[in-house]
């Protein structure tokens, strides 16, 4: 499994407006991607901040994401959030949620 975290600025008192458009306008787009698995957000509204994380099955799926449907969801997203969001990618490595143990590093 594959995540995307990215790391919104979010527009004074956008918090509200930021959840309202993922949950009506990003959430929808994710589900219809190839591979998508969850998506789980976080709000720090006194921060004006957001973090957004993907799961995906492959990396591959994630980086078909990124190419083409990603500037739609920045374009959605542009009306609540200042600058270019960060974005990092990650192997996950395990999770409770979707039973993935941890792999042995040699």
């Amino acid at each position: 499994m594959y995540s995307r975290n990215v790391s919104f600025k979010l527009k004074p008192e956008s918090a509200a407006e930021f959840t309202s458009i993922l949950e009506g306008q990003i959430i929808p787009l994710l589900r219809r991607q190839k591979g998508f698995e969850d998506e789980i957000s976080f709000i720090a509204p006194e921060r004006d901040e957001a973090l957004a994380i993907s799961l995906w099955d492959k990396k591959e799926d994630a980086e078909a994401y990124n190419q083409k449907t990603y500037p739609q969801v920045l374009r959605a997203l542009s009306k609540v959030i200042e600058g270019a969001p960060k974005v990092e990618t990650f192997e996950v490595g395990n999770s409770t949620s979707h039973q993935i143990a941890a792999s042995a590093v040699n």
